[in-house]
């Protein structure tokens, strides 16, 4: 059980007079907001004193069950560096020490990068005519309702082709009542703005789901609790009542399952609709209440690592072609669970002579389906850590007053000098350099930091380009750009004519990174309010970058009036739906032996994948 200094006893149950609490999840889909917003409307209906807060600030979905009414909006800043020609002479050290690659120098001109500017200040710092200034810039905004369900509400929305995701969480995150009970959705993944959000949390719950891709990115999970050491349970969405595989890994590992939440079709047409789940089942409310008062959770303990292990025969036989160029297809969804990724490996089976792309870094499941041979494995090298040497520190501050992330901290040890220095907290810096370059003692050294791993595999279905962020790393954008660059190089020295790339939830740096340069794009949604709103942003997004969209949708028979709205929004943003796939219990039977839907046998939706791929072709051909 949670224990925590502020913990009273109330006829209602446990109630504490602070508490925040997090509902994250390793991958979108398993049901996080569905939890957190009836967590919210249940407490609340009991009288409690309650904030609801949207911390998914690249997709956010809490309002489209709230329905709230915005009555309170303020943008969130950073600053950002803008240039002055008459001033600049071309030398170029401001690109020199971006290291972020967001500056660029070309012909006397300087180029600033904002979709992956990360608004450090390092080049204005560095510039030594003063022709680059920061300028307070908008890159979202966090909107609130004080009392639309009972409950104060508030989310944050990033910009559309921004990347500062964590600045705008941090933004939501000043909404807390320190007498409240404070309930934040965290984004899915363990990136930088899930860290964000779970930083200072009393307790974390992980919902997943009784699958193996669930169970794979709740590993995941479980990893980025135990980095940022805030007590876990895990909440079991779409639960038989056994839920073996969950069950034997809580087991495993020592962490409570916290609670239940049954697979109920009805449930879910009533949050295919944007209703409240607890509102219409009381139920589901007591059920909700009831994992409330009996908060267990625990320590998260040391996570599994993931490591491919290299095949012993190091010479891949990858089939040739004789392409001489290839197009590039990005399968992405606004939403995590909209099925992408069974989408993906039912079109990687069925697609000859291409080259596969898992570019969701952050949360990689494809090779749970094709089950790779391993014939590669790199180290990626993702940015940049800085280290303070105590014994050159002088106290004097500066780093601290510098830095644009709040990453230095004064809690370091004595020295000879002072009585504490200065620290770089690890999690919260994102190697910038800025504050060695400030630094009057040269007591701050800069390190490469080593931040996932990328890998080249042979399956049953063709080679694979597929990689691993390290849990609770930056510069996944990074990554993917590293995984689509081996990418394309396999597919010319290969000769073939396609890359199927299986691309990350949102519309933050890492879809943005797998989107780029790409020739069509392919969005796989689902016919729920929160589907509809996400695709929604993702086609702003790509076409914000020029890039050809269709759209696929996924269970598109168990709410007909929002299939017609996706038509009808694809239509109004110049794309069309090449796809309808059925709600068919042969999907989850096919995933949970670990198969695609093609393998697995004849059904519905087989037939419609099979019709989807022609289509998508067609498409391939025209863009």
């Amino acid at each position: 059980m949670l224990e925590s200094a502020g913990k009273r006893e109330s006829i209602l149950g446990k109630a504490y007079t602070r508490m925040v609490i997090t509902v994250a999840s390793g991958k979108g889909g398993t049901g996080k907001t569905t939890f957190a917003v009836n967590l919210a409307y249940a407490l609340a209906a009991r009288g409690e004193n309650v904030r609801l807060l949207d911390g998914d600030v690249e997709e956010p979905n809490d309002h489209l069950f709230i329905k709230p009414d915005i009555h309170q909006e303020h943008a969130v800043t950073v600053p950002k560096p803008v240039w002055d020609a008459e001033k600049c002479t071309a030398c170029g050290r401001c690109a020199e020490a971006c290291n972020y690659n967001a500056v660029a120098v070309v012909k006397g001109k300087v180029l600033i990068f904002n979709e992956i500017c990360h608004a450090c200040g390092v080049c204005s710092y560095i510039c030594p005519e003063g022709a680059i200034s920061e300028q307070e810039a908008s890159i979202g905004k966090v909107q609130i309702d004080r009392h639309t369900k009972g409950f104060f509400f508030a989310h944050g929305m990033l910009n559309i082709g921004e990347a500062l995701a964590p600045n705008v969480v941090q933004e939501v995150k000043s909404c807390i009542d320190p007498g409240a009970i404070n309930i934040i959705d965290a984004s899915p993944g363990t990136g930088c703005p899930v860290v964000e959000a779970v930083e200072g949390a009393d307790a974390v719950f992980l919902v997943t789901e009784p699958t193996p891709f669930g169970l794979n990115d709740l590993r995941l999970a479980v990893g980025l609790s135990l980095k940022v050491g805030v007590p876990s349970g895990i909440i079991v969405n779409r639960s038989d009542g056994e839920d073996r595989i969950i069950a034997d890994y809580a087991a495993d590992v020592g962490l409570p399952i916290s609670g239940r939440i049954p697979f109920h079709r009805a449930y879910a047409e009533v949050y295919s609709g944007g209703g409240i789940i607890a509102e219409a089942f009381p139920d589901m409310r007591e059920n909700l209440l009831d994992i409330y008062d009996n908060l267990n959770t625990a320590r998260p303990p040391e996570p599994e690592e993931c490591i491919f292990e290299l095949a012993e025969e190091q010479t891949p036989d990858f089939e040739k072609g004789t392409a001489d160029s290839y197009k590039d297809v990005a399968v992405i969804s606004g939403k995590g669970g909209a099925g992408k990724t069974t989408v993906m490996g039912a079109l990687a089976h069925l697609a000859d002579n291409k080259v596969l792309s898992d570019n969701d870094v952050d949360a990689a499941d494809l090779h749970l389906l094709l089950a790779p041979t391993v014939y590669e494995g790199h180290d990626f090298v993702g940015g940049r850590k800085a280290m303070v040497e105590p014994d050159k520190c002088i106290g004097c501050g500066k780093c601290a007053e510098a830095c644009h992330f709040d990453a230095i901290r004064f809690d370091g040890p004595a020295n000879d000098i002072v009585d504490r220095t200065y620290r770089v907290e690890p999690l919260a810096c994102e190697g910038c350099g800025l504050c060695r370059l400030v630094c009057p003692t040269e007591a701050i050294r800069s390190e490469q930091n080593v931040s996932g791993r990328w890998h080249v595999s042979g399956t049953k279905f063709g080679p694979m380009v597929h990689a691993r962020l390290g849990i609770a790393e930056e510069n996944s954008g990074r990554l993917v750009t590293q995984v689509r660059l081996r990418a394309g190089e396999l597919t010319d020295e290969l000769g073939q004519p396609l890359i199927l790339g299986d691309g990350p939830p949102g519309t933050g740096c890492p879809v943005i990174a797998s989107v780029t340069g790409a020739d069509l794009v392919m969005i796989v949604t689902e016919p729920t309010v929160s589907g509809v709103h996400d695709m929604e942003r993702v086609l702003q997004l790509t076409a914000h970058f020029g890039i050809p969209t269709v759209v696929a949708i996924n269970k598109s028979d168990l709410n007909p009036q929002q299939s017609r709205r996706i038509e009808e929004i694809a239509q109004d943003h110049g794309s069309m739906v090449i796809g309808h796939i059925p709600f068919d219990q042969a999907v989850n039977d096919a995933l949970t032996e670990g198969k695609t839907i093609v393998e697995y046998g004849e059904s519905q939706a087989k037939k419609t994948v099979e019709e989807l791929w022609e289509n998508l072709k067609q498409a391939i051909a025209e863009a």
